[in-house]
């Protein structure tokens, strides 16, 4: 079933948060219902603009829709991650989404609230929920690119503004984490002072925490004895993510984590099997795989078991 993200974070809000997790193809999409079925979670899917040309919006939407009839007690949103204009604009006149984000985060506050405030209009005229971002994360997803050094923290005094003038749904929060796998070098974690602060001006309202992958270092170890170099990799720890729900945070985004998954089944899988060429065999092992990382994710975002109350909450 695929609802808004306004309705789930409404149930959400101040007991658990929504892991959104991004998919790209049907293996993904498939250990990510099992997962979330598994634990009796409701979820937000997430389609980048990057997996939207990856093969074809149409081919992603259409593994979607099937997902959707192949498990028929999943609560789901359909949300766009990182859109420009034109990208959320097309998702909105597509009638598929049920939540879109706009990231002007990069423009200058009266710009950022400019552009945030079109896309809203747009959306709220076909019932679509809208995400913005304020503040900006270090770290790369996609063609999403900023430098450590220009990174901004959200301003909590802008907040409340920004909110009000834009008319956006939820917010995207920039508290110290930052995209990739290379999040934390040193000492620095998420800044829950920022957090309070945020959620003071703006109680009630649902925030969202971008960048959140955990870099699991059995994983990245595992990937490295197979092959692999990922150096100096480090996440955000799990443990903190029922504290960031309790301060309002009813979305956590997830990629890099499945992404690592994803590379550590595939390097074992031929390193064990250097005979094999069939694509479907370490695809089996994936979806098995990622299902239970999902299915522990949720543990952590404390949204495993909530499903059944969702379900009768809608309806």
């Amino acid at each position: 079933m695929i609802v808004t993200t306004k309705k789930l974070f409404e149930l959400a809000y101040g007991k658990y948060a929504l892991g959104a997790y991004n998919i790209n193809n049907a293996e993904q999409t498939m250990g990510l219902f099992r997962g979330c079925v598994d634990s009796q979670a409701p979820f937000i899917i997430q389609i980048s603009k990057g997996a939207r040309s990856y093969t074809d919006k149409l081919m992603l939407e259409a593994i979607i829709r099937a997902a959707d009839q192949i498990f028929p007690q999943a609560v789901f949103a359909v949300h766009l991650d990182h859109g420009d204009e034109k990208t959320c604009m097309d998702c909105i006149a597509s009638g598929f989404y049920s939540s879109v984000m706009i990231d002007a985060s990069h423009e200058a506050y009266e710009k950022n609230i400019e552009i945030t405030k079109r896309v809203v209009d747009a959306a709220h005229a076909r019932g679509i929920v809208v995400e913005a971002e304020l503040g900006q994360l270090g770290g790369v997803e996609e063609h999403v690119a900023v430098d450590e050094a220009n990174a901004k923290l959200t301003d909590p005094n802008q907040a409340k503004d920004f909110v009000t003038r834009s008319g956006c749904d939820s917010l995207a929060c920039a508290i110290g984490t930052s995209h990739g796998a290379f999040k934390f070098s040193g000492t620095q974690g998420l800044r829950f002072d920022v957090l309070v602060e945020i959620q003071k001006r703006l109680p009630g309202f649902p925030l969202v925490m971008h960048g959140s992958s955990s870099v699991p270092q059995e994983e990245v170890a595992r990937i490295n004895a197979a092959g692999g170099r990922l150096a100096g990799a480090k996440g955000v720890d799990a443990n903190q993510f029922r504290r960031a729900a309790e301060l309002g945070v009813t979305k956590i985004n997830i990629d890099t984590d499945g992404r690592l998954v994803w590379t550590r089944v595939h390097r074992e899988f031929f390193r064990d099997f250097p005979e094999k060429f069939d694509l479907r065999d370490p695809g089996k092992v994936f979806m098995a795989e990622y299902a239970r990382f999902i299915a522990a994710k949720n543990e952590k975002l404390g949204s495993a078991g909530q499903l059944a109350a969702v379900r009768a909450a809608l309806g």
